[in-house]
């Protein structure tokens, strides 16, 4: 298969379609990502939540073969500021600046405000891999010289794409997140038995305590209605509004969502008295279920956890789902079954300076995170001697 060398930029990723998007986004070789579709980024840009006036201005990337047909793609943005990434470089921002230097307008290949591990470079199954990541990392390159951007950064890749890429010259950094592995059980129960008595005594009390006073309802599909996500959006507001001032996306993005992706949300929500007080909203992917955001007006002990963790993993276990990933940060996962997983990240810096700068830091950062999951791992594993689960 004969692929063009032009890199075609688009705007919008509606112009280069779904059609030709997904092509490349279904590829056998990686598991369906909710996040990398068509559909997502698209609502993502419909809605107005990731366009340039919010500083996401998208720059997606496209090439095709000989017979003009979409062959690779790679989901980027043009940014303004470091919101909405989960990768933290404000620091590397921060030192650059001082000595002179703009680090904003950076490029940034990711899933806006999300998260989650998938494909970057997204390639048809019937394109060499190989030349077609060339030729998108070539453009995107490029690019940082068209918009006199300070670097380049691809956020949350897959494993053995954040490897290819380490080979290409980019600093490889690794962070952690906790997910849980589903070891084959047949029920939650099964899984609670995998674990030490204390931690079973816990997550037993904390999940009768939770539902003492609420009704717990699992949506997806067309059940989901815009009432529902009227009241989630509360949640979500209230919430993000708490934790850091400006929450990420609006009121038209669920509804889009609902439209367009219903079958692949899986939202769960409590009731109290007939009222919704809480909810959390996860994505379905073949074999992940995906922990987005979670929101509540009442304050119920433990109904976080029973929202956003122990429902994710019976749902989860009930479908035969590999793992739960339950979003950023939070080492209380670790005692509910979620153990310590890298995440990745790949950076171009076009200043020669900051670019050795910062793949010393990330050299020093891997070996630190490593260290600090072996020992999380070991020190505070909710699961029995022999009975934890293996995984990346």
């Amino acid at each position: 298969m004969t692929l063009t060398s032009a890199v075609q930029v688009s705007r919008r990723i509606a112009e280069i379609g779904r059609e030709g998007w997904d092509a490349c986004a279904s590829n056998p070789a990686y598991a369906a990502n909710p996040f990398t579709s068509f559909d997502f980024l698209d609502i993502a840009e419909a809605s107005g939540c990731a366009v340039e006036r919010q500083g996401w201005g998208p720059q997606h990337l496209s090439i095709e073969d000989e017979a003009g047909r979409v062959a690779a793609v790679m989901p980027l943005y043009l940014k303004s500021h470091s919101q909405g990434e989960y990768i933290f470089d404000h620091a590397w921002a921060d030192a650059y600046e001082r000595v002179g230097g703009a680090y904003y307008p950076k490029l940034l290949s990711a899933a806006p405000f999300t998260p989650a591990t998938g494909p970057r470079l997204l390639v048809r199954p019937d394109v060499d891999a190989d030349e077609a990541r060339r030729i998108l990392l070539g453009g995107a390159v490029a690019l940082t010289e068209r918009y006199e951007a300070s670097s380049l950064h691809i956020n949350f890749p897959l494993p053995d794409e954040w490897d290819w890429l380490g080979g290409q010259g980019l600093a490889q950094r690794q962070g952690q997140q906790y997910h849980w592995l589903n070891a084959g059980y047949a029920s939650f129960e099964d899984f609670l038995g995998a674990l030490s008595s204390g931690r079973r005594k816990t997550i037993r009390r904390e999940r009768r305590d939770a539902q003492a006073e609420v009704e717990i309802v699992c949506l997806t599909g067309a059940d989901i209605t815009e009432d529902h996500w009227d009241a989630f959006f509360a949640f979500y507001m209230d919430t993000g509004s708490r934790k850091w001032g400006r929450p990420y996306l609006n009121r038209l993005f669920f509804s889009l969502l609902g439209e367009r992706m219903a079958d692949r949300v899986l939202l769960v929500m409590a009731r109290r008295h007939g009222r919704w007080i809480a909810g959390a909203l996860n994505l379905i992917g073949d074999d992940c279920l995906y922990g987005r955001n979670w929101g509540c007006i009442e304050d119920i002990p433990f109904l976080h956890f029973e929202l956003c963790y122990y429902q994710a993993i019976e749902w989860a276990i009930g479908r035969g789902l590999a793992r739960v990933e339950a979003g950023a940060q939070g080492q209380h996962k670790i005692a509910r079954g979620y153990l310590p997983a890298p995440v990745r990240s790949a950076h171009f810096i076009v200043d020669p300076r900051l670019n050795a700068a910062v793949a010393d830091f990330c050299r020093r950062e891997r070996e630190a995170v490593q260290g600090e999951m072996e020992w999380l791992s070991d020190e505070y594993s909710p699961f029995r001697e022999g009975d934890g689960p293996t995984g990346d």
